[in-house]
């Protein structure tokens, strides 16, 4: 293979590109995970992981990807058999449903376009028609990673209470936490799933679990099986800042640090920043042409943005193309939009001129793949941003 000389664009939505401080952080020497100082890097990251989750209330670490968060969601409240409610937003709503049924639950499927997120009303009006309180819990993905397509969280809250529904709710947030606001404890969220590789800029190979009071009381009569998932011990070792069995330690020596660079920011700036860049994205995707994926404006997706290819223009040559002339890589189409759509990611470690680099590439990949397109998405990007710099400098600097 010949060198590419400069970095590879890794722009994919997750895993992210990973800043150099942490890892720099995950290259320090290995502790040893029962000693005092151990103690210290423990309580940092699960009191550091409440800040993000916007929580009071408990918060695990595994180690493991984000589908083992998904599991220990489902098997520490609920039993076997048990119906639950999901929703279809894309394919990662489809692999969580999937995980459902096959650890025996009645995952029952709420059928989507893949273009918008839950229906608040719809899941309402499912939850008046169950008399009899079946559903023991709904599950909804935040941020639908395969499609740009982001769920409005606080108003399925709202329609679980306007439906006087004791379902607990389950939430994704795999490829928005950090990213885009989440309010664990604002939004009414029982159990909270996320992983270290998209906002909070790790690598792949940890995930995470922020329960209510009313989540942890279900686990205590919940029956599915469940060792390595369980809350109990978890909770147990956590207090001390300890794990029950071995942790992924260097990996959280590294979350420790995106906590600290996370903070220095300012949550708030991390969340502006996402905002701005997600907004140039779809305004250059519009410039080209183009249309993007997601159709409720209020749904749009600040971690990434999906475009949809021309009739006849196969997504993936564009994205090889890309990569081959570029050193860049885009996020592929998932399940039923394989082919169709590709999605650039604009989350975690990304910065104005990062962004315009990425868009740079994208319009002259689509050129140079033979599609038609209007040689005006970059431009209208720094227009965007331009304009962003002039209405709050300082506040974007800051974000920056």
């Amino acid at each position: 293979m010949s060198y590419h000389a400069g970095r590879h664009f890794l722009q994919i939505p997750g895993p992210t590109n990973v800043p150099d401080r942490v890892l720099r952080a995950i290259d320090f020497p290995t502790m040893d995970h029962r000693g005092p100082d151990f103690a210290a890097l423990g309580k940092a990251c699960l009191s550091g992981m409440k800040k993000v989750f916007q929580t009071e209330a408990h918060v695990v670490i595994y180690p493991a990807s984000g589908t083992g968060a998904w599991e220990a969601a489902l098997v520490n409240t609920l039993s076997p058999g048990d119906k639950v409610l999901m929703y279809e937003t894309g394919q990662f709503a489809t692999l969580w449903q999937k995980l459902a049924a096959r650890l025996g639950l009645d995952a029952e499927f709420m059928g989507g376009d893949w273009r918008h997120g839950a229906d608040p009303a719809a899941i309402q009006s499912r939850l008046e028609q169950d008399k009899g309180q079946a559903i023991k819990a709904v599950c909804v993905v935040h941020n639908e990673t395969s499609t740009g397509v982001t769920s409005r969280i606080a108003e399925v809250r709202k329609a679980i209470d306007a439906a006087k529904h004791p379902a607990l709710l389950l939430v994704d947030t795999i490829s928005s936490l950090a990213s885009i606001d989440y309010r664990h404890d604002e939004w009414g969220v029982d159990v909270t799933v996320a992983g270290s590789q998209k906002g909070l800029m790790l690598p792949p190979g940890l995930s995470f679990n922020a329960i209510s009071e009313k989540a942890l009381a279900a686990s205590g009569s919940a029956k599915l099986p469940r060792s390595y998932w369980a809350w109990d011990e978890m909770l147990a070792s956590g207090k001390t800042g300890y794990f029950p069995y071995t942790p992924a330690t260097n990996l959280l020596y590294g979350l420790r640090e995106a906590l600290d660079m996370l903070f220095e920011e300012g949550l708030q700036n991390v969340f502006a920043r996402h905002d701005r860049h997600a907004e140039a994205t779809r305004r250059a995707v519009r410039a080209w042409g183009l249309e993007v994926l997601a159709l409720n404006p209020a749904e749009y997706s600040s971690a990434l943005t999906t475009v949809m290819t021309p009739a006849g223009v196969n997504a993936d040559a564009v994205r090889k193309t890309i990569l081959e002339h570029f050193d860049m890589s885009l996020g592929t189409g998932l399940g039923k939009l394989a082919g169709k759509v590709f999605r650039i990611g604009h989350l975690g470690d990304f910065n104005d001129l990062t962004l315009m680099g990425t868009l740079a590439g994208v319009e002259m990949g689509l050129q140079l793949a033979g599609v038609k397109i209007k040689p005006a998405g970059v431009q209208a990007a720094m227009d965007c941003l331009a304009e962003a710099h002039r209405k709050a400098p300082g506040a974007v600097r800051a974000a920056a």
